[in-house]
């Protein structure tokens, strides 16, 4: 969301435009909306702010969407994050702009449908390409990726393969994460070593303490602000972050380390909200979402895998990443109902 996230979430010349295109949290986008368009056939879209960043989906998706339903308009509310996503629709209640959410995640899903907000989507979701069955008639996924430690190679040719491994290096080896209060991957790292160790979870966190150099509130500080300039050789990310790197940078400097214990699963969904006036345009819009020509700006611009086969469109570069040994994955209400111990479990680790 992931990846991602799921954000353009791996270019270098974005260090630059996400100064630019990232607004505070509430601001909306609109995109170009032509003013002449009845206020009807607009559709209100919650996101994250990545997405509609000039490098990010948001607008490849909103030009080929109006371009497709004709008198129509995409208006995006860009948040800080998938938290804050669900954070506002809540706040706002029966009471919200939103027409459509879209950057929630698997981990967010049963909270997100316990605030009775949300509507069926109407999409056919069953020929969709995912590493897991898809049941919900609520949500639309709309791109996946795995959680992984992407690693500078220059500083770090062997890098360790397991989280064995990675609590046992050498003391040079640190590594930059993120909040799992605050950032879908820094949750996506807990739930991990959660899915792995169990009971013992709280344990490996407190041996994993000397390894981590920093914790920060998002990926975009970690991954730009300090992986990318060197601070730390690995970085909390996606399996799908050297993607970009090597597809647009042209180098193969940054690449995704396997884990032997197998890798968490990340799935980016979007869906309607009851409220929303335009059921007919938002289903219309989560049907575009997942078409071939929608998913195929998400290699590239999510930097994510799509959630269609996109046969030859899909990035040479793509072919070439890591394959997890196993996928981790909670069952949303399993989430729901752990959350707040679990992240408790680790402030307190993270503390001793």
């Amino acid at each position: 969301m992931n990846l991602s996230p799921q954000i353009n979430r791996h270019t270098k010349t974005a260090q630059q435009l996400i100064g630019a295109a990232a607004l505070a949290v509430g601001a909306v986008f609109s995109l170009g909306a032509s003013s002449g368009i009845a206020a009807d056939r607009t559709l209100t879209v919650y996101t994250y702010e990545s997405f509609t960043a000039e490098w990010g989906p948001g607008p490849i998706i909103k030009a080929g969407f109006e371009e497709q339903c004709g008198d129509c308009s995409v208006e995006f509310v860009a948040l800080d994050s998938s938290a804050g996503i669900l954070n506002r629709v809540q706040l706002e209640g029966d009471n919200t702009r939103a027409d459509v959410v879209l950057g929630l995640d698997t981990n967010l899903m049963a909270i997100a449908e316990d605030s009775g907000l949300l509507a069926e989507s109407g999409v056919d979701t069953s020929k969709l390409s995912l590493p897991v069955e898809w049941t919900s008639k609520t949500f639309v996924p709309f791109d996946y990726g795995y959680f992984a430690f992407v690693y500078d190679t220059e500083a770090l040719p062997s890098p360790p393969t397991s989280f064995e491994e990675l609590i046992n290096a050498p003391d040079d080896v640190k590594i930059i994460i993120q909040d799992p209060r605050t950032s879908t991957p820094g949750l996506g790292l807990m739930l991990w070593l959660k899915s792995v160790y169990g009971d013992e979870a709280a344990a490996k966190w407190e041996a994993l303490q000397p390894r981590i150099l920093t914790v920060t509130k998002g990926w975009s500080e970690a991954y730009f602000s300090l992986f990318l300039n060197g601070e730390a050789p690995m970085v909390l990310s996606y399996s799908t972050s050297p993607g970009y790197h090597m597809e647009i940078d042209e180098t193969e400097q940054y690449q995704a380390a396997a884990f032997d214990e197998g890798h968490y699963l990340q799935v980016e969904v979007a869906a309607t909200l009851k409220r929303s006036p335009n059921q007919e345009l938002a289903q219309e819009f989560l049907t575009y979402l997942v078409s071939k020509e929608a998913q195929s700006a998400i290699p590239l611009s999510n930097v994510m895998y799509p959630v269609v086969d996109l046969g030859d469109q899909l990035p040479e570069s793509f072919n070439r990443l890591i394959t997890p040994a196993s996928t981790h994955l909670f069952d949303p209400e399993v989430v729901r109902d752990n959350r707040k111990q679990w992240v408790d479990e680790w402030l307190d680790a993270s503390t001793q």
